[in-house]
């Protein structure tokens, strides 16, 4: 297991029990991170009180709103962070969405709309959380990570419009590693295998996704969200200091079979 003691981690896109953020976060509380963690402002404080309720067991150092198409939120965040910490180690990308519309039938009828909005949510906010995040990780040896899907180099049935927010998300990925790698801080991916969470539900035909990769992967078996998240565990800790760049693949060697 690896050991983030002292570390302080931000953690997005916890949504529910069964999403990869969620894995991630035990994981992190596990190995001995300070969390904060954070939850799409919706109305009043119903979405707060369910994430509250969710990751009560994890013991979180704040719980924070953060809505990424709003640059005075990521502000505010940040700012809270700052003010609480001083500093940040592990920042967590797990981010994404596009409308259910433009996840089935023909990929050029895509909507302008629809694509922008996917990568503003999907790829952009990697950027936008990285830049607020710079001052309080540079010089002391950080971690930002983020989660991808082999459809941003495969064309994947009913991804769609997601594949090609993954492939701008990857593209990024490398983009900050070089940037920001003078400043200590480290950028990559985990490309996870389908898993079935609630936000995979939106791709048509998603289970067949995951017989696929059972069958035709190495392992023979689909893999969990755990195993996605002792990889981000060992990203943030100082065991994997000489990595940055790299999408790293958590798909029971899928991508390997041609």
């Amino acid at each position: 297991m690896a050991d983030l003691t002292g570390k302080v981690a931000l953690v997005t896109g916890v949504a529910n029990k069964r999403s990869i953020a969620f894995a991630v976060a035990e994981a992190f509380a596990a190995a001995g991170a300070r969390q904060v963690i954070t939850y799409l402002p919706m109305g009043k404080d119903a979405e707060r009180e369910k994430i509250e309720r969710l990751t009560e067991h994890l013991r979180p150092a704040l719980l924070l709103p953060l809505d990424v198409a709003d640059p005075a939120s990521i502000a505010a965040l940040y700012e809270r962070i700052g003010q609480e910490f001083g500093t940040l180690d592990i920042l967590v990308h797990s981010i994404a969405s596009a409308r259910r519309e433009e996840l089935a039938g023909r990929f050029s009828d895509i909507s302008e709309e629809g694509f922008q909005f996917a990568q503003t949510i999907s790829a952009y906010s990697l950027i936008s959380l990285c830049r607020g995040a710079r001052p309080l990780m540079t010089e002391h040896g950080a971690a930002i990570m983020t989660l991808s899907y082999i459809g941003s180099v495969r064309a994947a049935p009913n991804y769609n419009v997601m594949g090609a927010a993954k492939a701008a998300l990857e593209a990024n990925v490398r983009y900050l590693a070089m940037e920001l790698g003078p400043e200590k801080i480290r950028v990559n991916a985990i490309s996870a295998g389908p898993i079935r969470t609630l936000s995979a539900s939106g791709v048509k035909d998603f289970l067949d996704l995951m017989h696929t990769a059972e069958a035709n992967n190495a392992l023979k078996r689909n893999i969990t969200q755990e195993e996605v998240a002792h990889t981000a565990a060992f990203l943030g800790s100082d065991g994997a200091s000489g990595i940055t760049g790299q999408v790293i693949y958590v798909d029971g060697g899928y991508n390997i079979s041609g």
